[in-house]
């Protein structure tokens, strides 16, 4: 019998942090509408890897519950990084295709 998956919300994620991450991200929402790419984009990189490390270190105590730690942390860490360098990597291309 202890073998079952939960299914319920005491063992899922605090709400206060899930709330304080939906405020990261209506933020994000605000500041790319306002034309601000680049930071919307930093703020929600560093709110990804954020999340993945406190995953990581704090485990099954962390506020940031999805599923297991290792995906919680990896999907984290990996959306953060991942944002960050397919945003720069278009300055890359965009710079030498018109400064040739």
């Amino acid at each position: 019998m202890h073998n079952h998956p939960f299914v319920s919300e005491a063992h899922e994620g605090k709400p206060w942090f899930e709330w304080i991450v939906l405020g990261v991200v209506v933020a994000v929402a605000v500041v790319a509408g306002f034309g601000y790419t680049m930071a919307a984009t930093v703020l929600l990189s560093v709110t990804a890897i954020t999340t993945g490390l406190i995953r990581l270190a704090m485990r099954e105590k962390s506020p940031w519950k999805v599923r297991s730690v290792a995906f919680d942390s990896f999907i984290g860490i990996a959306l953060g990084f991942g944002l960050l360098i397919t945003y720069f990597s278009f300055f890359g291309l965009f710079s030498s295709a018109f400064f040739r």
